[in-house]
């Protein structure tokens, strides 16, 4: 697999899990499952069976440089890419892409979110390696789709079109649309056809591939990127980051070339994955006691309560009475207290936090 790289992104700031999660230290950076390993390492071991450490970049926020080379010993600096500015996934898969193909333009590469879960790693290789095998043969877009178990609505959804007939595979289509997050209606409708997957928001595919994909649909980007890309792997690198960054829109890969492009395919599979981005996700994903609530923290004490997220962090004591469906947490002397149903308010409670009270409390 020594042509085969990993692009891990790392740079976003997980707040819909605030407080736990901060600008400081985001979600990818924390072990919130209590496995003794954060999200950023699960995810370079999960890829390592793979993939040789040579091959990995990490796109990541400046300031969190330390923060990933801490984490992941194996890497070298050079392999830490440092964004100056957020602007989605787009340009953070652009600078790698160029980096890449300065080192190897035949490379393939699989470019994944930092802070997913995966339960079936076994099977997750599996189809890593059928997909690989896959653009081997085909210079085409691959994503990795997941069989909806109910109707979710914070979650992209792929529409399958005809099977694609390739080494025995019964899991690789041909992608008719991506949709983004529909209401709970619309989901259950997706649920009932059949032909509706969940985006991993994992994508494969080889440098020659993804380099047309953005000169044909993201043309901007690409050429702002690629009358630097001479400036990569010399000192002048950093200075022309920050100028592209800056003349950079942000979209997402999603937005700005998956969905337009008529090359993508997709392989569905179960491999227990779930998209960890919220509190609802996380109540989902671990056990609970009889009384339906998810309790993280060694001073708590409740009252009837019931179906609730309770996670107060250190040595702080807390008594719990009354609350049925609600999250309550603690971190860095910030409490939320909220009903589990309005989660999507959190973005909101963000926002308000720091323009009324500062940064330093996000």
């Amino acid at each position: 697999m020594n042509n085969t790289y990993c692009v891990i992104m790392a740079g976003g700031l997980g707040s819909r899990f605030w407080p736990l999660s901060r600008t400081a230290k985001p979600k990818q950076f924390m072990d919130i499952l209590g496995t003794g390993r954060t999200f950023m390492q699960q995810t370079y071991e999960r890829f390592s069976r793979l993939i040789p450490k040579e091959n990995f970049l990490v796109v990541t926020n400046v300031r969190y440089r330390d923060l990933v080379l801490e984490q992941i010993p194996e890497l070298g600096e050079e392999q830490v890419l440092l964004e100056p500015l957020r602007r989605n996934t787009a340009p953070c898969l652009a600078y790698a892409l160029h980096k890449i193909r300065l080192k190897n333009p035949e490379a393939k590469i699989i470019v994944t979110p930092s802070d997913h879960l995966i339960l079936k790693e076994e099977e997750f290789v599996s189809q890593l390696k059928n997909g690989l095998a896959f653009l081997d043969v085909k210079e085409r877009l691959l994503t990795l789709g997941i069989k909806p178990s109910r109707p979710e609505t914070r979650y992209g959804y792929i529409q399958v079109k005809k099977k694609k007939e390739f080494n025995d595979l019964d899991n690789l289509y041909k992608v008719k649309t991506f949709t983004e997050k529909p209401d709970v209606e619309m989901a259950k409708i997706f649920i009932e056809t059949g032909e509706f997957y969940w985006n991993s928001g994992i994508f494969i595919s080889s440098v020659g591939c993804f380099m047309k994909a953005f000169d044909e649909h993201l043309p901007e980007i690409s050429q702002t990127f690629l009358k630097g890309e001479h400036l990569l792997d010399t000192p002048n690198e950093e200075a022309f980051i920050k100028k592209a960054y800056s003349e950079c829109q942000a979209i997402s890969i999603d937005y700005g070339i998956m969905e337009k492009a008529t090359n993508v395919y997709v392989l569905t599979a179960d491999f227990g994955w779930s998209d960890l981005g919220t509190w609802g996700s996380l109540y989902e994903n671990k056990a609970k006691d009889e009384a339906g609530n998810l309790i993280e923290g060694d001073n708590i004490l409740t009252y009837d309560v019931r179906n609730c997220i309770v996670n107060i962090s250190g040595e702080k004591a807390a008594v719990i009475q009354g609350l049925d469906g609600y999250i309550v947490a603690e971190s860095n002397e910030t409490l939320m207290i909220c009903r589990l149903e309005d989660e999507d308010q959190i973005k909101k409670f963000v926002t308000d936090v720091r323009i009324k009270k500062g940064d330093s409390l996000v």
